[in-house]
Order: C-alpha cells, then structure tokens, then sequence
C-alpha cells in the first residue's frame, strides 16, 4: 500500500437482532465503532439506538470500500440480513472481538 493509499472497512450496525440496520464506511474501524457507542455525532445511530457491530469487511483502499457501501446501501433488507447471518448467524456483536465492552441492550 502506498503512503497515500488507505484501507478501509464497511460495516453493518444493528439495534437488535432483525430489528434497525445502519451500514457505513471508515478507515479507521475502531475509532468509528467508539464514536457511534458514544453517541458523538447526532444521527441516524444516535436517534435509532444502532451501536451493535453484527457484520464487517476490510478492503485494501477507501475507494474500492466506498464503492461497496454505496451498492449494499442499495441492497433489499433481506439481503443485508442474509449477508450477516452468512458471517454471524446469531448476530452476536462483533466489537466485543476488537476490545469493546458488551451492549446490554445487543
């Protein structure tokens, strides 16, 4: 990767299990995962409650993960739901794997 190239990961976040989905994008995983725990930017996330990590997916750069983002935004619900429960059948969340505390609402 060059020194101007970056990775970048989108994500699936959820209420509950089936219940509000919120997908994005970042090159920094971590720190956004901390912000929407948070609640550190008024939204979506904020207002719907979405802070449990149930599906993500590293791509070498930003450009190729933007790309992905906007198509899955795109997707059916029952499409999003296939592809997390492909990697997370129980919906269980995933931000406890990168050092995060459990959600006890998740």
């Amino acid at each position: 990767m060059s020194g101007t190239e970056k990775g970048g990961d989108v994500y699936m976040l959820a209420s509950s299990r089936n219940g509000t989905l919120y997908i994005g994008v970042t090159s920094d995983l971590i720190r956004r995962i901390w912000e929407h725990r948070n609640a550190v930017h008024d939204g979506f996330t904020k207002q719907y409650s979405v802070h449990s990590l149930v599906w993500f997916e590293t791509h070498s750069n930003i450009v190729a993960a933007i790309a992905r983002e906007k198509a899955m935004k795109e997707w059916r619900r029952a499409w999003k739901v296939r592809v997390i429960e492909e990697l997370n059948p129980r919906w269980e969340d995933l931000a406890v794997g990168l050092g995060f505390k459990s959600l006890s609402n998740a």
